[in-house]
């Protein structure tokens, strides 16, 4: 059994270009959706707003990017 370090594990965990992403408001903290991830940088991801299809021109902490998470416990989601 192969051994996985730490770093491994944060490389899985990496989201890739056009992937549905969930952005942390730098305003009130919530969680935004409409946005994919447009580029993978060395210290986080630049990110297209989905409504305009516009490259934001701000790069987001990783700690700042979630892959979408559907709604629980809606009936029509």
């Amino acid at each position: 059994m192969a051994d996985v370090s730490a770093i491994d594990l944060v490389v899985d965990e990496r989201l890739k270009p056009g992937m549905p992403v969930e952005v942390r408001s730098r305003f009130d903290h919530r969680w935004c959706r409409g946005f994919e991830v447009a580029e993978v940088t060395a210290d986080g991801y630049r990110l297209k707003r989905l409504s305009d299809m516009t490259t934001l021109p701000v790069e987001f902490s990783v700690d700042d990017v979630r892959r979408e998470r559907k709604k629980q416990g809606l009936w029509w989601y």
